[in-house]
């Protein structure tokens, strides 16, 4: 697994030999960043299933100017922290070893780009959308990158959060979503 683009196009990344993290595939990235590359430049990020951090570095990259790396399991956030390190990112990048919702609730900065991967099948996926939908850390515009499941079909809006772009690719779907201006009901 390799950064795809950007600063550090064709560095390897750390990942474990045993694949129970999954992480994203590069051709799934590439067509992600291809999706969103207008959002990069500048952009504080936040991976809440950080896994091996391959999408917060990816960002990085490409010119981002901060990523949260957030897991629950301790051994993602050690093959992320690596992985960090042999970027040199580490100014640039915030671990958290800790729960999405918790993430959520936590960081104080706006992410500008908010991607969500978690384990395909285990039901977080709208959670994440609606505990993002509810809270202040995307600006209007900000946008939320959705991997999930091809089968998983994923709602067209969520509170102020707006699907946009819907992808497949092939077992995998990628659903980009907008925060959208709150309209006064």
């Amino acid at each position: 697994m390799r950064i795809i683009a950007g600063e550090f196009k064709g560095r390897k990344l750390a990942a474990p030999p045993d694949y129970k993290v999954r992480p994203t595939a590069e051709k799934v990235r590439e067509a992600i960043f291809s999706m969103i590359q207008i959002h990069v430049p500048d952009a504080v990020v936040a991976d809440l299933f950080a896994g091996t951090g391959s999408l917060g570095l990816e960002a990085l990259s490409r010119g981002a100017k901060r990523a949260y790396f957030v897991d629950r399991d301790r051994r993602s956030i050690s093959f992320t922290k690596e992985n960090v390190k042999a970027c040199g990112m580490e100014e640039r990048s915030v671990l958290m070893c800790s729960d999405y919702a918790l993430a959520i609730a936590n960081i104080h900065d706006r992410a500008d780009i908010v991607f969500l991967d978690p384990p395909y099948k285990a039901g977080l996926m709208l959670d994440c959308l609606r505990r993002l939908s509810e809270s202040d850390i995307l600006p209007e515009g900000g946008i939320v990158v959705a991997e999930h499941g091809r089968d998983e079909l994923l709602p067209e809006k969520v509170r102020n959060l707006e699907l946009i772009k819907d992808r497949k690719y092939g077992k995998v779907r990628v659903s980009i979503y907008e925060k959208q201006e709150e309209s006064a009901e």
